[in-house]
C-alpha cells in the first residue's frame, strides 16, 4: 500500500499532497505528511517485532497524552497543541492506529516551528531533567494503570538470572576467558545491592511511577527560542522505578565516550552533566519524589551500567545472539566499557550524594 493511502485512513483536515522521510528514529519509520488545508501530519510505522502488543501501547499513548492534555489546559497553558502530543483517529472509527495486513500506523499533529536537539551539553542536559521531572509530576495522579510496553524492561533481577543460567550453559565456552571470570567476580560483589529497587519495591517502600522510559535530549522538543515544547517518543511510556528516566539518561549522557568505545580509558562519568540534570529534575519532581526515590539517585546512575554491562555479558557468554556486532569482541568491549563508567559512578558517589542533599 502507498503511503498517501495509509496516511488517508486518518482522519486528516484535507487531502494527502505530499509524504516524505522525517528525522533519524532507530526504532519506527517516521514520514512527514503534508495536507490540502495547509496542516502537517507525523506518519510513523510501529515496529511491532519490539512492541508486540500495539493496542496496549496506543491505549497508553492515547490516556496519558490526554491526562496531560487536561492539566494544561486546567494550568491555563495558552498553546496546548504545541505542549502535548496530538494523536490523530481513523476516518472510520476512534482507533489511533491502522494495519494494512502487514504493518502497523499511527499518525500525530506535527508540531510547527519545533526542533529537536542532538548535543547533550550542561544547559541541554537541565532542561532534560526538567522535562522529564515535569512529566512524571503531570501523571503522579493519574487513575487507572497502565501497562508494560516491553515486560521486565528494566528489571535487574532478571538480568541477573538470565545471566547466571547464561554461565550454567555456557554455550560458546567464555566462561573459562580470565577476563569473563573476573568480570562475573566483580558483578557477584555488587549484585545484591544492585538488584534492591525491585526488593524495596516488594516492602511497599518504593513506589512505581508513570515513566518516560527512554529518556535522552532527542526525546524532547524544543521551541525555537530555546525553551522545551514536550516531550516525544512514548512507546517505552510504562510504570517504572523514578530511577528508569534518570539513570538511563545519564548512562549515555554522562559517558564521556560511545558505550561501545575500546578506549576503556577515557570512559568516565562526567558530573558536569550530573549536575545539571539532577538540578533540573529536582526542580520538577520534587514535590512528589519520596524520600527514599530522592536518596536513590546516586543507585540509579550506577544501576544502568551495571544493568548493561550485565546484558552486554549475558549475550557475549551466549554467543552474541541478541545485540548486533560489528566484530567478534563487540559485546565483551561493551561490557568493559560499562563496568569502566560504572566504577567511575561509585568514584563520585560522595560528591552525588551532596548534591541531592542540598
Amino acid at each position: 500500500m502507498h503511503f498517501n493511502e495509509i496516511a488517508g485512513q486518518f482522519a486528516i483536515e484535507g487531502n494527502v499532497t505530499d509524504v516524505r522521510p522525517l528525522g533519524n528514529g532507530l526504532i519506527n519509520d517516521t514520514y512527514l505528511v503534508s495536507a490540502s488545508e495547509g496542516k502537517r501530519y507525523v506518519l510513523q510505522r510501529i515496529n511491532h517485532a519490539i512492541f508486540k502488543d500495539v493496542d496496549l501501547l496506543q491505549r497508553n499513548i492515547v490516556y496519558v497524552t490526554a491526562h496531560i492534555r487536561t492539566k494544561l489546559t486546567a494550568a491555563g497553558e495558552t498553546d496546548v497543541d504545541r505542549k502535548v502530543l496530538r494523536f490523530i483517529s481513523l476516518k472510520d472509527c476512534d482507533s489511533t492506529y491502522y494495519s494494512d495486513g502487514e504493518s502497523y500506523w499511527r499518525m500525530s499533529a506535527f508540531i510547527e516551528d519545533s526542533v529537536t536537539v542532538e548535543a547533550v551539553t550542561p544547559e541541554s542536559s537541565y532542561y532534560a531533567g526538567k522535562a522529564f521531572g515535569d512529566f512524571q509530576s503531570m501523571l503522579v495522579d493519574i487513575k487507572d494503570p497502565i501497562g508494560e510496553t516491553i515486560p521486565d524492561f528494566h528489571n535487574m533481577e532478571l538480568r541477573a538470572r538470565q545471566l547466571r543460567e547464561a554461565v550454567a550453559k555456557d554455550p560458546e565456552g567464555r566462561c573459562s576467558e580470565p577476563e569473563i571470570r573476573d568480570f562475573l567476580s566483580e558483578i557477584d560483589l555488587h549484585i545484591e545491592e544492585m538488584c534492591k529497587a525491585e526488593r524495596l519495591h516488594r516492602e511497599g517502600i518504593l513506589p512505581k511511577r508513570i515513566c518516560h522510559c527512554d529518556t535522552k535530549v532527542s526525546n524532547m522538543l524544543f521551541d525555537k527560542d530555546g525553551s522545551v515544547l514536550c516531550v516525544i517518543d512514548l512507546d517505552t511510556l510504562m510504570p517504572s522505578f523514578i530511577f528508569s528516566d534518570v539513570g538511563d539518561f545519564l548512562r549515555t549522557a554522562a559517558n564521556y565516550v560511545a558505550e561501545d568505545c575500546p578506549e576503556i580509558d577515557k570512559v568516565g562519568f562526567n558530573m558536569d552533566i550530573f549536575r545539571p540534570f539532577i538540578k533540573g529534575y529536582l526542580e520538577s519532581a520534587a514535590s512528589f519524589l519520596t524520600e527514599v526515590e530522592r536518596e536513590n539517585i546516586p543507585y540509579a546512575a550506577a544501576l544502568f551500567p551495571f544493568m548493561q554491562a550485565v546484558r552486554f555479558l549475558t549475550d557475549y557468554i551466549n554467543g552474541d545472539t541478541y545485540y548486533k556486532i560489528a566484530y567478534p569482541e563487540h559485546n565483551l568491549v561493551r561490557t568493559r566499557n560499562q563496568m569502566a563508567l560504572f566504577r567511575s559512578v561509585l568514584s563520585h558517589w560522595d560528591q552525588m550524594k551532596a548534591i541531592i542533599s542540598k
